[in-house]
Formats: C-alpha cells, sequence, structure tokens
C-alpha cells in the first residue's frame, strides 16, 4: 500500500497493491496495521454503499459535531471527488482538492473536519465509504456545491445539470456555513 499526500493536510490517497492471476486479482481495501503506518489511525463504525446515475452529484457534506473521516472507494463505475477543508484554524481553509477515482485498487482518505462529495461521471457508479462516526441528522450540514467562493470545476458536459437532493440544492455558501474551529 502506498499513501500519498494530496494538497489539503491530511488528506491522503491511498494505492493498494494488487495480487493477479489467472483467477483474477485481490487486494486489502483495509488493513489496520498497514493504515496506522500511514498515519490513520481510525476506528470505523459505519459502511455506506451508494449507487448513483450519470450526473448525479452528492454533497458536499460533513457533520459538524460527530465529525468523520472517510474512507472513499469506487466499487463500480467514476466518480469526480471534492473535499473542502472547512477548519477555520488551518491555512488551507477553504481550499478544495479534486480527483477521479474509479473501480480501481485505490481509496481516498478524508479527515475529520472535511466537507467532502463526488460527481458520478457514470451510471450505476457504486460508491462505498466508512466513517469513523455514526450519522447523526441534528449535526449533517451541506456545503453549496457550486459556491464560486470554493472555485470548484465540476465537469459537467455543456448544458448538463447535475442531479441533486433537495438537501444539496439548499446547501450553504463557505460565508455562511458552520465550520470547525
Amino acid at each position: 500500500m502506498r499513501a500519498t499526500a494530496l494538497p489539503l493536510p491530511g488528506v491522503l490517497l491511498i494505492e493498494h497493491e494488487v495480487f493477479e492471476d489467472a483467477r483474477g486479482a485481490f487486494f486489502e481495501s483495509w488493513n489496520e496495521r498497514d493504515f496506522a503506518t500511514a498515519g490513520i489511525e481510525a476506528r470505523f463504525v459505519q459502511e455506506n454503499v451508494s449507487r448513483s446515475r450519470a450526473y448525479v452529484l452528492r454533497g458536499l457534506h460533513y457533520q459538524i459535531r460527530h465529525s468523520q473521516g472517510k474512507l472513499v472507494r469506487v466499487l463500480a463505475g467514476e466518480i469526480f471527488d471534492v473535499v473542502v477543508d472547512l477548519r477555520r484554524s488551518s491555512p488551507s481553509f477553504g481550499r478544495s482538492c479534486t480527483l477521479q477515482l474509479d473501480a480501481g485498487a485505490r481509496s481516498l482518505w478524508v479527515p475529520a473536519g472535511f466537507a467532502h462529495g463526488f460527481l458520478a461521471l457514470a451510471d450505476e457508479t457504486r460508491v462505498q465509504y466508512k466513517v469513523t462516526d455514526f450519522w447523526a441528522r441534528e449535526a449533517e450540514r451541506t456545503l453549496k456545491w457550486n459556491d464560486a467562493a470554493l472555485g470548484i470545476r465540476w465537469p459537467l458536459p455543456p448544458g448538463v445539470e447535475p442531479l441533486l437532493s433537495a438537501k444539496d440544492r439548499e446547501g450553504q455558501p463557505l460565508e455562511r456555513a458552520e465550520c470547525f474551529p
């Protein structure tokens, strides 16, 4: 396993070692010892899987109390993944990091204190994410996906609007969002 630091402090791209033979392939998507060696000491309490059509946009989500670290992996399809630093004390507060993930042997570690979201780039995209705290409706927040202050360049074809939930349509801009210290 190789962990590569991304532009936001603590956000890591995990490239899993793949073992292939005539039958197919195998990799460990989670190994507590290896992740601890990479600086990720996490206890996961919940695992979620979403299924999305092309151009479904989910996010940008976070929990203000019951803050969650997330280990994100694509099981099928492809996503444009976005992480935004919401820690006011961080030198990278308000900055975002983007990357594309597919069903290969890569995962994304998003520590607590960040908003996370993605745009599905293919039909039947399945995303799995393990989280370090339970979902809590009263703590859930949504950052406005298209807030100009974030400068995120979502890869939407001309004339295509993302498919959004009501919650995601009503996200707060960064200037009004409840953030972390």
